[in-house]
């Protein structure tokens, strides 16, 4: 929450000068799509990762669970990563509060094509996507990040010191969604990218996996419940490669 302290002193100032400032639309959930395009995502790994964005936001059991909370509403944002300075806000901040705005989030979705395809810079998508929670016109009890990768960090910032820095800047929870079987993933991601309140890790073996399974991976984060101990979960048939993996 202390960028959104930062936010409101800055815009009081701004108001002290005259200059005019929209009210920030309250909603129970920032979430940031932090989507992995680089080279070792192949044209229809990519189309399945969107795909599977776009699904889900068309899901009834993902619009029930964002109408279910407080204020009935979350804020979402999509951004595409590679390489370190190789970072795209596909789809900016969207209010989500209806069944329609729903499906037409999930348009813009359908409607993105591909940014990149380099190196893998996860902290440098990190360190990109904090400051988009900065004066967003939104505020909420929660801010999200959701990072997805089928490979370790090889350029850039730290993915670390990038998750340790967005944690004290005030997002309170980076998420991770490892795919494929690169040696050693799962524990990189728990060990380099996630943190703060309730982090946890999804792991599909395959990108069609990942389709599948990012419905439930946002209810989770809609809900904010607290996660299962580290141990197998199937998401239904074709899914013995999801597993939640908890920092501890």
């Amino acid at each position: 929450m202390l960028k959104k302290i930062l936010a409101s002193s800055i815009i009081g100032a701004s108001l002290l000068s005259g200059a005019a400032q929209a009210s920030p639309i309250t909603v129970d959930l920032e979430l940031q799509l932090l989507a992995d395009v680089s080279g070792s995502v192949n044209s229809s790994e990519y189309q399945l990762q969107l795909q599977g964005y776009s699904d889900a936001f068309r899901s009834s059991s993902v619009i029930d669970a964002i109408l279910a909370g407080g204020t009935g509403s979350i804020a979402v944002q999509y951004i595409e990563w590679s390489g370190s300075s190789q970072q795209a806000t596909k789809v900016d901040w969207t209010l989500i509060d209806s069944y329609a705005s729903a499906y037409a989030f999930a348009d813009l979705l359908d409607g993105t094509t591909r940014s990149f395809g380099g190196s893998t810079g996860i902290g440098s998508a990190i360190d990109y996507g904090d400051d988009l929670f900065f004066n967003n016109n939104y505020e909420s009890a929660r801010q999200v990040m959701d990072v997805s990768g089928d490979g370790k960090n090889n350029t850039g910032v730290n993915p670390a010191t990038a998750r340790d820095a967005a944690l004290a800047m005030g997002v309170d929870t980076i998420n991770g969604i490892t795919i494929g079987n690169a040696y050693g993933l799962q524990s990189y991601y728990t060990d380099n990218v996630i943190g703060g309140t309730n982090a946890f890790q999804l792991h599909a073996d395959t990108f069609s996996d990942f389709q599948a399974g990012i419905e439930q991976k946002l209810i989770r984060e809609i809900k904010a419940s607290v996660p299962e101990p580290a141990s197998v979960a199937l998401f239904g048939l074709g899914l013995l490669g999801l597993r939640l993996a908890r920092k501890s």
